[in-house]
């Protein structure tokens, strides 16, 4: 069915979507049996196997199949309203854990298997076009109390409600949709996007800090949690194009960002755009896209304090990514690229406020003041293969560069002195001994081999091992006080369950 709405603008289009789907989840949940289900998310409105929308089976990689799902609004099939649970649990083990002042709240949890995550999972089709994929996630260590012991807390996570209508002629084929989401990119349909590439949920004890889902990946620096509208349009199954704007979560919006506090959340000025493009081709077996997107943020430099325009400092991210894939039972081969640039200027507030950094050189002359402006790129390159969608491999390599600035430093040459010390304004000095910072480069790079099982289509077993070559600027002292770049390396293993 094809419905004619008139409306005062984005946001207002945002309000009605989240108005007619919020009522029809609650009460899902009000009926739920005691008893989970296990079935995937979308698998029983479809009644297809999930390796017909995931790549091998790989969750959360799409298929070609599976984007089309994604862009016709998750309506595709019966209409009903799946449900699924989704639970990780894993165990790290850094190289060393030596060269720190206290190991046990540098490294919490190291060598223990914990539960990182528990997600609720609902999404389907609501109407011919109207649909939704909702991820709501329990964090068993979201907050430590003084003693020492974790608190877990439960909070929205990807939320994307959305309409869409698909248009077919003998000439045509057109996808116009527009959703309502809280994650820039989560509305993309690729591996590519900064939201999906980096797929293994991450603990959050401090012992997990240097495993691959840690490590640098392309982003937008508004993050999460927001309120986005965005209007997509897909041609031909071969051009895709998406405008949007994100702001605060608030308001009539806060349900996006439910179960998190204001000190948690980005705050962002006014509207602030979003873009993608990209082009893609089937033949075959084979698919390739080629893709750039790109995002401009105003964010507050406080999120407890949203009054003084003067405090927000600007970011601008700019985007390009590429994906092939080849599907043809009993294989599947993925190869993903996705880099971006970034560059991030301080709010004029902050540029008043520049002060000379408290260390000097080695010969004892003072250092520069720290950039008002500073550029990141991060590269990120995976090849993944699978057999038989149940055994697979994959290889991810990671860099990160960027200008060089004194703010980063947090460990230098004391003017006293002209020995190493670490700033006494920065952090506590047993988390400096960790990840500080001595050569004022933000420069990281390294690699990550994998290796996983699916013994069921719902179970993914796997281990990750991350080498770093560099970190923070250096591959050796790279904190100034004796941890080098290898000492970082980690062995993550995990069993991702999703029913």
């Amino acid at each position: 069915m094809r419905h004619t709405v008139t409306l005062r603008g984005p946001m207002r289009l945002a309000q009605l979507l989240l108005a007619a789907f919020v009522p029809l989840l609650l009460a899902l949940l009000a009926g739920l049996p005691g008893t989970a289900q296990a079935i995937p998310a979308f698998n029983r409105q479809t009644g297809q196997n999930c390796v017909a929308c995931h790549a091998g089976g790989q969750f959360p990689e799409l298929t070609p199949y599976g984007r089309l799902f994604k862009l016709t609004g998750y309506t595709i099939g019966q209409r009903a309203m799946p449900l699924s649970a989704m639970a990780v649990l894993s165990a790290t083990r850094v190289a060393n854990t030596g060269k720190s002042a206290d190991p046990s709240s540098d490294f919490q949890k190291d060598r223990q298997v914990v539960l990182d995550t528990v997600s609720l999972l609902a999404g389907g089709k609501i109407s011919d076009n109207v649909g939704a994929f909702v991820q709501v996630t329990y964090d068993p260590y979201a907050t430590q109390a003084a003693d020492g012991s974790f608190h877990g807390h439960t909070h929205a996570d990807n939320i994307d409600v959305r309409w869409a209508d698909r248009y077919v002629t003998d000439q045509r084929d057109l996808i116009l949709g527009v959703s309502v989401n809280n994650n820039p990119s989560v509305s993309d349909p690729w591996n590519t996007a900064p939201a999906w590439m980096q797929y293994v949920p991450v603990p959050s004890p401090t012992g997990s800090r240097f495993i691959d889902g840690m490590a640098p990946y392309p982003g937008y620096a508004a993050g999460g949690n927001l309120a986005g509208v965005t209007a997509y349009a897909f041609l031909n199954q071969t051009w895709y194009a998406e405008l949007g704007g994100y702001r605060t979560a608030n308001g009539a919006f806060s349900v996006l960002s439910a179960g998190l506090d204001d000190a948690s959340t980005t705050k962002l000025q006014g509207l602030n755009p979003y873009w993608r493009l990209s082009w893609s081709r089937a033949w075959g077996a084979h698919n390739l896209m080629l893709g750039t997107s790109g995002m401009v943020s105003r964010v507050y430099d406080n999120p407890l304090d949203t009054s003084d325009p003067t405090t927000v400092h600007r970011s601008t991210d700019l985007g390009l990514d590429a994906q092939y894939q080849y599907l043809l039972d009993p294989h599947t081969f993925t190869a993903q690229l996705s880099y971006m640039h970034s560059r991030q200027r301080l709010s004029d507030a902050s540029v008043q406020a520049l002060q000379a950094v408290p260390f000097v050189d080695a010969a004892g002359n003072p250092l520069p003041m720290p950039n008002v402006a500073d550029t990141t790129q991060v590269l990120r390159l995976k090849l993944t293969y699978t057999y038989q969608a149940k055994y697979g491999t994959s290889l991810g390599l990671f860099s990160l560069t960027g200008t060089r600035d004194t703010a980063y430093l947090t460990a230098g040459y004391d003017p006293g002195t002209l020995s190493i010390t670490s700033d006494p304004a920065a952090l506590a000095p047993s988390t400096l001994a960790v990840d500080g910072n001595r050569t004022g480069s933000p420069s990281t790079a390294g690699a990550t081999l994998e290796a996983f099982y699916l013994p069921i289509q719902y179970l993914r077993l796997g281990a990750q091992y991350t080498a770093y070559s560099r970190f923070n600027g250096a591959s050796s002292n790279f904190n100034g006080f004796g941890r080098n770049a290898r000492d970082n390396n980690s062995l993550f293993i995990y069993a991702w369950a999703a029913y």
